[in-house]
């Protein structure tokens, strides 16, 4: 019968992860065969070096004190951890990877085990990503320059826009077999192309058979007609932007590129204009009531603000009937502010509740409803900059609660 030790040598020798021992002094002790294969090295070369030999040069001379901060106050560490990390190979080249750390004690002495993971793979991925991204902005900068100069180029700008449709499904079929070799990413991402192609394809195919639909109508008599499919059009691009708009958020705050900017400002104003602002946008019939007490001066992020309140009083209209009612309830006090937005739509399942915060996820009830899936999780990363909290409340039939409370500064 094999031994443990015999068990545990095959798990070192046969990870698929690198694997590295160093002593309490930074020295490499063991090095198993992924990690050799990773960094190009064989362990006759590095046994006994210290770890910053893989290291690269910009990192090094530093490393040896993060090492030791490290070693006088050791905690495991899981793969990742927000840190974007490089190593150096034998031949001078870097390579990312993702790191996680544990540690263990013998005789008294600290021994740190790093496991490794070479992530070029993933990294190629995630540039293919920003490049679709990029692309998708060209394409709204393109839909914004036909609905300004629709009545004279449709022609012109339909063909555009077939071609980027072409583009963009043949970019999804890329996407789909590179992300299919990359386990981590899998799941968001196909999500994200699952989603893409259904809310891009419905509004595209509108704007391109209103815009053919238009040179047939030629007469005065025909100006009814023309104004009918230039509004679908103009809806068409209106929902493509807000599409365009999500993926520009999310892709803000993914890239650490959106920060928060306290500061003091009138709330019961930003919820009056809001209310105003919104009121063109509601269904036939709807009704949005506020009712406001306490100070109304308050301290937070407004901008960050009147895009969540945005973002959650268009859902309670997008998800209510016609003549429905959309009620905002906000108070103050000296330590914090609660905003609530009341509908009387169709409600989500208790099933789905835990979920709405998570990128792409449409609840069950409302795949028919356009929309991209990531307006709650922007809010919820949105209140998570300003140190705010939401709570949602819903019954299925019978409308829903969404509740934010901001702590003064």
């Amino acid at each position: 019968m094999p031994t443990e030790n015999t068990h545990f040598t095959s798990l070192f020798e046969n990870a698929t992860e690198g694997i590295i021992l160093t002593n309490a002094a930074g020295a490499i002790v063991l090095v198993n065969p992924a990690a050799e294969k990773i960094f190009g090295y064989n362990s006759g070369e590095i046994v006994g070096q210290p770890i910053e030999i893989l290291i690269p040069d910009n990192v090094k001379s530093h490393h040896h004190q993060l090492r030791n901060g490290f070693y006088k106050n050791p905690s495991n560490r899981v793969m990742g951890h927000g840190r974007d990390l490089h190593g150096r190979k034998k031949d001078g080249t870097n390579l990312p990877v993702e790191v996680s750390l544990s540690h263990y004690r013998q005789n008294e002495e600290l021994f740190v085990i790093a496991f490794i993971i070479d992530i070029t793979r993933r990294k190629e991925i995630e540039q293919n990503m920003m490049t679709q991204q990029r692309e998708l902005e060209r394409i709204s900068h393109e839909i914004r320059t036909l609905n300004a100069e629709l009545e004279v180029k449709v022609e012109e700008r339909t063909l555009i826009l077939k071609e980027a449709l072409q583009r963009l499904e043949q970019s999804q079929e890329e996407l789909n077999e590179a992300l299919g070799k990359e386990r981590e990413l899998s799941e968001i991402k196909s999500r994200f192309v699952s989603m893409a192609s259904h809310e891009f394809r419905t509004p595209l195919s509108t704007v391109l058979s209103s815009a053919s639909l238009l040179g047939r109508y030629t007469t005065t008599e025909d100006q009814d007609k023309r104004n009918r499919h230039i509004d679908k059009i103009k809806n068409s691009v209106k929902h493509l932007n807000d599409i365009l708009e999500d993926f520009l958020s999310l892709g803000k705050l993914d890239e650490g590129k959106e920060e928060s900017t306290i500061a003091a400002f009138d709330l019961q104003e930003l919820l009056s204009g809001i209310s105003e602002e919104i009121g063109g946008l509601l269904k036939e019939g709807q009704l949005i009531v506020l009712h406001y007490t306490g100070a109304v001066l308050i301290t937070a992020d407004k901008k960050l603000l009147k895009n969540i309140l945005i973002n959650l009083i268009t859902n309670a209209s997008k998800f209510s009937g016609e003549g429905s009612t959309i009620t905002i309830t906000a108070a103050t006090d000296t330590g914090q502010s609660v905003i609530r937005v009341q509908d009387h739509g169709i409600g989500i399942a208790r099933q789905d509740l835990e979920h709405l915060f998570t990128s792409f996820f449409r609840g069950g009830n409302a795949t028919n409803i356009q929309g991209t899936g990531l307006g709650l999780h922007i809010v919820k990363r949105y209140l998570d900059l300003m140190g705010g909290e939401i709570a949602i409340e819903s019954h299925p039939g019978k409308g829903t609660t969404v509740t934010i409370t901001l702590f003064n500064r």
